[in-house]
């Protein structure tokens, strides 16, 4: 378990998460690297202007993109209801987002608008269709990008935290793999920001908790993945999910950053391991690598997951909020804080969000 505590593990996920989202703005969607290192050098390692003709053009290094704006929005929603409410949550998407966007992809707060939130606008506020019925089949993590506020606010209760990431992800992703991935995720987080490690015992944490029904993944095996037994205690467990895989992946990542017989080298190429694209089964793999890599080094994390390129600002947004979490607020450089646009509002949110946990116990 983690020394440091459960305030600054809960505020270093939430500005570990807004750090990588703004610390990828200039190079961002840079599928060919040589390109990248052209226009940014071997090795980029702050905040950077986008370069002119780019996705995040106009803004300036710092600032966060459309994913740290959807980040905050959540994040506020949560400190005022003291919890995820997602009555309001929808109340501010139509009143403080909404209005920003017109449904296509280069407009809008942060430059870029991603697919499942256009699909969301234009259902909303071109058909008129209710919350709840305003999805679409993105394959992102976009949902785990802003879900990540509500990880960090429920992580002491992981029944809470899996009903209500999976609720406010459906509100705009609604694939089954999707949404199964983005609580698992959101669950590491969790386990995390409560004081576990990234390691080998993560699935086995994860999977105890399915058992005991808090998490709502099918299961079948007993413990070890071994065949099940015909006793009525070992009955199969019925989730939400019909599979507990997206479970199992974190401790096979954490296993094969820790084996010396498989080598990345450098982290950053992690990215070419599991895939430079947006898609969810390429994302939550290399920041599971960069953070069990890099357990107690937020700098390494951080920026491998920045240098490797593609859509390396999902990849720093969840590489950054899982070692964030194991290293707390106290083992993030402090220049990455000092930079980022609006860092005294974000931390006395983080700050707020931290103390109503550690205030119920």
């Amino acid at each position: 378990m983690s020394a440091s505590t459960l305030q600054d593990r809960a505020m270093g996920a939430l500005l570990g998460a807004f750090i990588g989202d703004a610390l990828a703005l200039g190079p961002h969607w840079y599928y060919d690297l040589d390109e990248l290192r052209r226009e940014y050098g071997e090795w980029v390692d702050g905040y950077t202007d986008p370069k002119p003709g780019r996705y995040h053009e106009g803004l300036a290094a710092g600032q966060s993109s459309q994913a740290g704006f959807l980040l905050r929005l959540t994040l506020e929603s949560l400190v005022e209801q003291r919890g995820y409410d997602e009555a309001d949550f929808c109340l501010r998407m139509d009143r403080d987002f909404f209005p920003l966007i017109d449904g296509t992809p280069m407009n809008g707060p942060g430059g870029y608008t991603s697919q499942s939130i256009r699909e969301a606008w234009k259902k909303r506020r071109l058909q008129g269709l209710p919350w709840g019925k305003v999805s679409g089949n993105a394959d992102t993590t976009e949902a785990a990008e802003r879900a990540v506020a509500i990880a960090v606010r429920h992580a002491m209760r992981p029944s809470a935290l899996a009903s209500a990431v999976a609720r406010n992800t459906v509100l705009t992703q609604t694939d089954g793999t999707v949404v199964a991935m983005t609580v698992a995720f959101c669950a590491v987080l969790g386990l995390l920001v409560e004081g576990h490690r990234l390691d080998e015992e993560t699935s086995d944490k994860l999977m105890a908790r399915v058992k005991s029904g808090e998490l709502p993944f099918h299961a079948v095996t007993t413990g070890n993945l071994q065949m099940p037994r015909k006793d009525a205690a070992d009955a199969p467990c019925a989730g939400q999910f019909p599979s507990p895989d997206a479970l199992l992946t974190p401790s096979c990542i954490a296993r094969a950053a820790r084996d010396p017989g498989i080598c990345i080298e450098p982290a950053w190429k992690a990215s070419l391991v599991y895939g430079m694209p947006c898609a969810v089964y390429h994302q939550f793999p290399a920041a599971y690598y960069l953070a069990a890599r890099f357990p107690d080094d937020y700098e390494s994390a951080v920026l491998h997951a920045v240098n490797g390129g593609g859509q390396n600002q999902a990849r720093a947004i969840l590489a950054g909020a899982l070692t964030g979490a194991m290293t707390g607020l106290s083992g993030i450089p402090q220049r990455f804080i000092d930079g980022l646009e609006n860092s005294a509002e974000l931390l006395q949110l983080a700050r707020q969000l931290s103390d109503q946990i550690a205030a119920e116990g």
